[in-house]
Formats: C-alpha cells, structure tokens, sequence
C-alpha cells in the first residue's frame, strides 16, 4: 500500500499556507464528504464547534449531516497565520435552512499537520448570523475568492 501525502507539506512558507488553505476551501465547496475526508489523516481529531470527532469515519458521517442541512453551502477560506506544521484560517460561508432562511457563519479555525501534509487536528469556532437574500456574498456563478470582504468583517 502506498503512503498516503497531500502536498504541500510542513514546514510551511506563505505561499505553501495559502495553497493548503486555498485546496480545503475548494474541496469543502464540492460537499463530497468521501473526497473530503482524504485530506485528513485516518485518526484525525475534530472540534467542530461543541461536537468533538476523532477518525475519517466520523468526519465523513459529521460532513454528510452538514451538508444535507447546510442548503446553497459556499464557502471561502482565507490564511490568517502560520507557522512551521500549523496553519489558521478565516473563513465566511452562506447556506439557507429548511425554511428557506439564510445564514452566515463567521469562524476561525486551527490546523495541525502531520510531516505527509494530511491534517491530523482541526478545531473550528464559528458564529451564524442571519442574513437576507439580497445581504449575501456567494450568490450562484460568483467566484468566492473575488468577493470583496470589508474589514468589518474581518
């Protein structure tokens, strides 16, 4: 069996972050939960808000229930700081609930790497924040990454 990796890998430079963060943004934007979840090593361990999750098994059961409550999910992922196998994010994403409501979330997250670039620790807090149709930033054909966010938001 070969050993699994997922370039770039540690110890990070600034370009490397940004194309690490760059590739995890456009894979969640896929929804593909069994896609997903290769980027992560087989034991990696999760805190997603208040629900704790260890092992691929798990992140793929965790990502399925998202995605099928989180409706029109598009998200962005920005680099907010790195070191030598860490990297944090920024990110925003939009989704509309079962009643058609939409939302934003606002969160942060902090990677840690294993030496083969698969990340082996996530941990994410975020904030939803109720937003109208007509507020939202990643309607249908934008492109995510032009969007411009102010630092209000930031």
């Amino acid at each position: 069996m070969a050993t699994e990796s997922k370039p770039p890998f540690p110890p990070f430079t600034a370009e490397t972050a940004k194309i690490k963060v760059k590739a995890a943004q456009d894979a969640w934007n896929t929804k593909n939960a069994e896609a997903v979840q290769m980027a992560y090593t087989p034991d990696s361990i999760w805190r997603n808000r208040d629900t704790f999750l260890q092992g691929r098994p798990e992140i793929v059961e965790f990502l399925k229930k998202k995605w099928s409550r989180e409706n029109g999910y598009r998200l962005r992922k920005e680099l907010f700081a790195f070191t030598d196998n860490k990297i944090a994010v920024q990110f925003w994403y939009e989704w509309y609930d079962e009643s058609g409501q939409w939302w934003r979330t606002y969160g942060l997250e902090d990677w840690t790497f294993a030496d083969n670039g698969l990340m082996r620790k996530r941990q994410m807090s975020g904030n939803d924040v109720k937003i109208a149709e007509e507020k939202r930033w990643f309607k249908e054909g934008v492109d995510v990454n032009e969007v411009s966010i102010s630092e209000k938001h930031w």
